[in-house]
């Protein structure tokens, strides 16, 4: 028995039984991804492993071992893998009909595109969906919709933030860890990330929202005609490691925003549907109401599904143009998203996450308390974030700590994500069915994880 097994956290039971594996091993595998795909697909962790199975918060190896899914297939899975309900609606899908575009009548895309609607504020008129295939598209779309309404063109995102990776919206993506070209000059800006742990304005500022959000007015005066087309940010910074916008940040950018001609735009691919657990979108806890929201992820529960929402008045205008989609709101896709909706309304996966991600986060902030190379514990629900330093008093960044954090959690059987400006923050983004069993796993594996780097 190796020593990593001697002291191995125990995984919670499971009564599920992945399936023999009988495909090719890992390392043809391996070997076929390396000769017949692109160098440019990245795999975490110096020893990949090859996922084959999965059962809601868990994921199986070719071998059947099992993992705590901490990352969600990044923040994909919301209602767990395999869920049965999703299972059996997108089963009985496939054996009707796989493909219907848009120019015939179908009812998934209309029973989705109404259920989605009444989970947005009764007063925000947003209702309106257009659906697409990915987070990228969806932000994409919503662009050229604010472009469209306002006759402006100057975009504002934020520093640090990540929209997808399509030739447009890597310009809203002013993430330098991406390693791609940003386009700032062809209309896209980047106003200052409002970090409160690095920028000068911390936790202790009651009006760091305020401060940080002067920069944005400054930017408009600065780099565009005075109009903009739109502002668009995440309420929490997924790949950007988690950072939380101040309180009063979003609403003094939105009244400046507005007051210059733009709309608001809230990236909801990895906040929305319930994960912060207080409330179902994130712009909700900042007391804000965006005029166009994106989604993806988490919304149809791993099938390649996203959406741009908003008010009919500014979906209209994209109606004088001829703008298709051919997969978007495709049955299967929109019987998976509909089936997910329903199992995160019905089972209250929403306060779900609240309790569950709360207790994660006090256990979270325990491991803080014992470990030195934690400067931050931050997110809200089950979108949590670990920033990991070489020290507490200069607060640089300790990638490598980082990664030996994250191949250690591999090894003791949990999966999680990292990310960040220096790639040193942890992110924790399991499926919302953890439970409080998982999570004393999940903190365990992590405290080995830190002892480990932490002699490094």
């Amino acid at each position: 028995m190796t020593p990593a097994t001697q002291t191995m956290p125990k995984l919670p039971p499971c009564a599920h039984t992945p399936q023999p594996y009988t495909g090719p091993s890992r390392t043809e595998v391996l070997d076929m991804r390396r000769e017949f795909l692109t160098p440019a697909l990245l795999t975490y962790y110096k020893d990949p492993i090859m996922i084959v199975e999965g059962h809601m918060q868990y994921l199986f190896d070719e071998t059947g071992r099992r993992y705590l899914d901490g990352f969600a297939g990044i923040v994909t899975v919301s209602v767990g893998h395999c869920h049965p309900k999703v299972l059996d609606a997108v089963r009985e899908q496939n054996e009707r009909l796989q493909h219907a575009t848009t120019i015939y009548l179908h009812p998934n895309i209309a029973k989705f595109g109404k259920l989605l609607a009444s989970t947005f504020p009764k007063h925000s008129n947003l209702g309106v969906t257009y659906f697409v295939s990915a987070g990228s598209e969806a932000n994409d779309l919503a662009i050229t919709m604010a472009r469209m309404k306002t006759g402006n063109f100057d975009v504002i995102a934020l520093r640090n933030a990540y929209h997808g990776t399509s030739p447009s919206a890597i310009g809203l993506t002013a993430l330098h860890t991406w390693k791609q070209p940003m386009p700032q000059g062809f209309g896209m800006h980047h106003a200052q990330m409002p970090d409160r742990l690095r920028g000068p304005w911390k936790y202790d500022d009651p009006d760091a929202g305020e401060k940080y959000a002067e920069d944005v007015l400054d930017l408009i005066r600065a780099s565009t005609s005075g109009n903009i087309a739109a502002f668009i940010a995440e309420p929490i910074q997924g790949v950007g490691g988690t950072v939380e916008l101040p309180p009063g940040y979003l609403k003094r950018v939105y009244e400046t925003v507005r007051a210059h001609g733009g709309l608001c735009i809230s990236d909801e691919v990895q906040t929305g549907f319930g994960r912060l657990g207080t409330h179902f979108w994130g712009f909700e806890s900042h007391g804000v109401t965006p005029d166009i929201v994106t989604m993806a992820k988490g919304m149809g529960n791993g099938a390649p599904l996203a959406a741009v929402t908003t008010t009919a008045e500014i979906a209209k205008p994209l109606a004088s143009r001829l703008h298709f989609n051919t997969y978007g709101g495709n049955p299967v896709s929109c019987a998976q998203g509909l089936a997910t909706l329903e199992v995160i309304l019905e089972e209250k996966i929403q306060q779900r996450a609240l309790e569950i991600g709360g207790y994660l986060k006090e256990g979270l902030q325990d491991l803080q308390k014992r470990h030195k190379s934690i400067a931050d514990v931050r997110g809200q629900g089950l979108m949590l974030g670990v920033e990991i330093v070489e020290d507490l008093k200069t607060l640089a960044p300790s990638p490598a700590k980082c990664a030996i954090v994250h191949e250690k959690s591999k090894e003791l059987g949990l999966l999680i994500g990292k990310g960040g400006l220096f790639g040193n923050v942890l992110r924790i983004k399991p499926p919302m069915c953890l439970t409080r069993e998982d999570v004393d796993f999940m903190v365990a594996v992590l405290d080995e994880a830190f002892n480990e780097a932490e002699r490094a």
